[in-house]
């Protein structure tokens, strides 16, 4: 009895190792810093002022509402440091467009940590949401289909790589065509074999799942027949959206999470944004009689979402 008891203090003490560390790594990416370089800064701010120590590692978030309104909730809150428990397996569908590391000016995130760092957070943010998914869950990830600001990379294989490794089952990826023709401009070696650039004005929605892709319980749907007939067709066109228009350096179309609310969720399933940003997924949301909880850091950019979701709902 006593070697049992041992042997499930050792269990429980890797685990809760296990996620501490995953918690430090998290807010080195966050930070850009490595992980002995965070942990220093917090023996430092500890050792300045001992009796209440001035840190921003916190090992677990608490939800902190920054908005509710009938069925739609927004979190100031870090994603990852989040404290998800009452989430775990409740969320029907997620929609989101994660930071694409392309140092885009954010004015809560670095954009332009190293790209080794930046699958680590993937990781990290992919891990919470495979956790919160219902059993049925899926989910719509808008990502670049590569990039080649600070080298050339294969950020949608990556991205898809380490998703499956989590858990996650691939499901099919839609290619958003935004006829965004001003990214044809890296022709390379121009009209010679020596090193030409090939460049998609694409962006890949991936769609994946968690357990089964049928969803387990009856619900009602709120797709048109011609929309089921167009959207079911891998390949979307339309325009992005503006960043002047939206107050946010890298909003996506209303179009692209209502086209996902409504071909992949029924009415009463909760949807979830982990990088809502300017509120476009609570919009669609909004828009199509679905809970939705969005969470972002930015304080500035849950403003703007609020005031999208005060106005009468549209398409915009």
């Amino acid at each position: 009895m006593k070697y049992l008891k041992m042997q499930k203090f050792r269990e429980v003490k890797v685990r809760i190792e296990d996620e501490l560390l995953q918690r430090l790594d998290a807010l080195a990416v966050r930070k850009d810093m490595s992980r002995n370089a965070v942990i220093n800064d917090i023996i430092k701010h500890s050792l300045s002022s001992p009796e209440k120590p001035e840190t921003n590692f916190t090992p677990s978030e608490k939800p902190q509402i920054f908005f509710q309104d009938g069925d739609i909730t927004l979190l100031k809150n870090d994603f990852i440091l989040l404290d998800t428990t009452d989430y775990e397996d409740k969320i029907d569908l997620i929609i989101t467009s994660p930071p694409y590391n392309v140092n885009i000016k954010y004015k809560d995130f670095i954009d332009s940590i190293s790209y080794e760092k930046y699958l680590e957070f993937s990781q990290d943010w992919l891990k919470k949401a495979f956790s919160i998914l219902s059993p049925d869950g899926r989910i719509c990830i808008n990502i670049p289909l590569d990039k080649n600001k600070g080298g050339i990379q294969s950020v949608y294989a990556d991205i898809v790589y380490i998703a499956k490794n989590i858990g996650f089952k691939y499901k099919t990826t839609i290619v958003w065509n935004e006829q965004n023709i001003s990214r044809r401009t890296a022709w390379g070696s121009w009209l010679s074999a020596s090193a030409p650039h090939v460049i998609a004005p694409v962006e890949m929605i991936l769609v994946m799942y968690k357990n089964q892709w049928k969803k387990q319980k009856k619900g009602t749907s709120t797709i048109t027949k011609e929309e089921f007939i167009e959207w079911t067709n891998g390949v979307w066109t339309f325009s992005g959206e503006s960043k002047k228009r939206i107050g946010h350096p890298a909003p996506f179309p209303v179009e692209l999470p209502l086209r996902c609310i409504k071909l992949f969720s029924f009415k009463e399933d909760t949807i979830l944004d982990p990088f809502v940003g300017s509120g476009t997924t609570m919009v669609a949301a909004k828009l199509t009689g679905r809970r939705g909880i969005g969470i972002d850091i930015s304080e500035d950019y849950l403003k703007i979402a609020v005031r999208r979701l005060s106005t009468p709902p549209r398409l915009f």
